[in-house]
Order: structure tokens, then sequence, then C-alpha cells
């Protein structure tokens, strides 16, 4: 896959993301958890219309898009939330939008998927696979919005961190899921406008393509291991303008095992009445499981959806995965 020319945002477009999350979206709420920590709060973005923190980056992306250009159309590739989000967001502006998810894509994502008036393309067993066949379709004439590697996108998943910035005054940590490093990205360069944030990324141990790439000082392929956290799942597209923001701008990255991102489902289910996707409860599976240490004020974890079918979610709670 050929390079694509990305500019990366700078903190300026999360502000004014933030103007158009505020117009379309209630802020999401943090709850205190206290058996994680005495300073550890609960960034709640499974509250989102579509159950999810993409929503913001689809928003942000589809109203520069449609300030750009009303009628073309937009294209993505999504193993099932940011295409949620895109749908989302198309509906909200009145946009055609092309949705590619692998064929494999949680099942509960996909329903939700066709509940909005989009055009959905299942092509491939991966999201790289899904991805690719995007960029392709986009060669048509469709603005592709990449989950993860758009400016807009990122400025967009960077509000969450404006919000926390009101709702946690003595804020010092946030901590986040890394998959394509959209959020982590958007989160780390707003964390600039509130010295002494630090940000941390927390990856899956199947699927370590941020880290490896930050390592590398370059995207570089990883193996993609089969992992409950599908969401997060995949290789980078090349040039990446996620790679030298995260690299930038964020002081630490760990990665969790299946186990543990188990027992933060559960955790979240049994002591705060929570659904949590595996995806989106990675954040709290590090603190959990003693792979990262909160901050020495508060600490925020970012639970970031909770699109996860009832089977899935019935044999976690069981203990049976």
């Amino acid at each position: 896959m050929t390079a694509r020319r990305v500019a990366p945002p700078v903190v300026d477009d999360v502000r004014r993301a933030g103007e158009i999350i505020a117009r379309h979206l209630p802020t999401t709420p943090v709850l205190a958890s206290p058996l994680l920590g005495p300073n550890v709060m609960l960034k709640l973005e499974t509250l989102q219309p579509t159950g999810s923190f993409k929503v913001r980056g689809a928003l942000a992306a589809l109203a520069a898009a449609r300030h750009a250009d009303p009628q073309r159309p937009v294209v993505t590739a999504s193993a099932g939330n940011h295409g949620l989000g895109v749908a989302f967001a198309a509906q909200t502006f009145e946009m055609r939008a092309i949705i590619v998810v692998p064929e494999n894509a949680s099942p509960a994502k996909q329903k939700a998927l066709e509940g909005f008036d989009v055009d959905i393309i299942r092509h491939g067993l991966s999201y790289d696979e899904a991805e690719s066949h995007a960029l392709h379709v986009a060669e048509a004439g469709a603005r592709f919005v990449s989950a993860y590697n758009d400016p807009d996108v990122i400025s967009g998943q960077g509000t969450i961190a404006l919000e926390l910035f009101d709702q946690v005054p003595d804020l010092t940590t946030i901590v986040v899921p890394v998959g394509g490093g959209g959020l982590l990205a958007g989160v780390a360069l707003a964390a600039g406008l509130r010295p002494g944030v630090g940000v941390r990324g927390v990856e899956t141990e199947a699927s370590p393509a941020v880290s490896a790439s930050v390592t590398a000082g370059r995207v570089v392929p990883v193996t993609v291991g089969e992992t409950l956290a599908d969401g997060l799942a995949g290789n980078l597209e090349p040039g990446a303008v996620t790679v030298p923001l995260i690299a930038a701008g964020v002081e630490e990255l760990a990665a969790v095992n299946e186990r543990a991102i188990a027992q933060a489902v559960r955790f979240l289910a049994f002591e705060h009445g929570l659904v949590a996707e595996p995806s989106g409860a990675v954040a709290v599976a590090a603190v959990l499981s003693g792979r990262l240490q909160p901050g020495d004020g508060a600490t925020a974890l970012v639970v970031t959806g909770r699109n996860i079918s009832a089977r899935l979610l019935g044999e976690l709670l069981s203990g049976e995965r």
C-alpha cells in the first residue's frame, strides 16, 4: 500500500473539533473507581449515542468533508465502532457514506450499522483487507476517512481530553486504549494545553502495531493474533501520522493479555454495572493487572465502547473466556 499524504493536526484543530462536538454530543460523565485507586476515574464513552468514542472523530471529519464538498460521499473501513460513528455523522449532516467492514466483524456492531442509511460493503477477513478495499473505493471519487490516520478524526478524538480538563480539576494522567492510535494521538495533542497532564496508552499484546512503530520510528508491520479486543487489532497504514504524534506526546505504552482484558470486562460489569466491550476495557485492564500504575494525582481511564454481542458478554461474565 502506498503511503497517502496526510497532514498532521495541530492543537487548534482540537479546539475547533471541540466546538463541533459540543453542538452534537453531550459531555460524557466520569465515575470514581476507588477499587482501582483512590484517585482513579472512569471516563464513560460507553454512553455515546453509538456506544463508542469513535463518533467524536467521525463528526469532526464529516463536518470538514461537508464544508469542502457537501455532495462528495465519504468511505471508510471499520471493524464496527468507527463505521457506526461515520454512519451517525452522515445521518446528522445528510451525507452519503460507504462503510467497508471485514466479513468477520463483530455481529453486534454489524447489526447496529445496518440500522443506518449507509452503503455497507463486506470485504476481507481482517481490518487490513477492509482498509485496502476502502482506499480502492475512494479512488472513484469518495473521500476516505481513516479510523485513525486523519487529522480531523484525530482532533475529534482529542476532545475527550478537553472534557476531562473541566471535569477533573486535579487531573494528572489520562490512560486510553490504542489500536491505530487516533485516540491516543488526539489526547496527547490536547494534553499540550494542560501542562502537567501525562498521557499513557494501552495495546493488546496480540496487536502491538503502534508500540512497534514508535520504537522503530516509522510504521512497521506486525503479526496480528486473535484477540477479544477486535477493535484494536490490525496494522497501520504506511506513513500514519499517529506514530510521530504518539512518540512526541505519550509518556508510556503498555500491553495487556487476553486474561487481563476479560477480567476488566467482568470488573466493570460487577463493580460498576457497566457494559464494556473488550477493546474499551483495556485501560482498566492495565491498571487492574498492574501493568500500569495510576498517576500521582487524578487518573482518568477512558472506557471507550460498549458494543459487545450478548453471547460474548455472557461468556466473559460467566468466566468461560
